[in-house]
């Protein structure tokens, strides 16, 4: 894997899904929804939070989870061990695969919103 499989989370990047209206109860007839799915199937674990780094740089071989982040605020890198990067700002959103194998770099003090999931 490298940077490539890293995916910034938006209409342009999922694959639209309208989902099923069964099970909800519709109050306003012009409702309307779509998902933009960049990645799903079984979980073994998961977790989520709110979190907040520090600037420094950990590298993590392999990422133990396929993981979402929402940047909140500050900025981060990831980069892949052949030295592609990408950066993250305030209110971006992007999916790290479980299995990439590279570097988390805090560029500046941050904080995100994130779901975790072990496959």
């Amino acid at each position: 894997m490298n940077i490539t499989d890293i995916v910034r989370l938006s209409p342009q990047t999922g694959r639209p899904n309208v989902p099923s209206l069964d099970g909800y109860e519709v109050l306003s007839p012009e409702w309307k929804e779509t998902e933009y799915l960049a990645y799903g199937g079984p979980a073994r674990e998961y977790t989520g939070g709110y979190w907040t780094g520090a600037p420094g740089t950990v590298r993590i071989d392999p990422w133990p989870y396929d993981e979402i982040c929402v940047i909140i605020s500050g900025r981060v890198a990831v980069a892949d061990l052949d030295g592609g990067r990408e950066e993250f700002g305030p209110g971006e959103a992007f999916y790290i695969p479980q299995g990439f194998a590279g570097d988390w770099i805090t560029v500046e003090p941050t904080n995100k919103i994130f779901v975790a999931v072990t496959r």
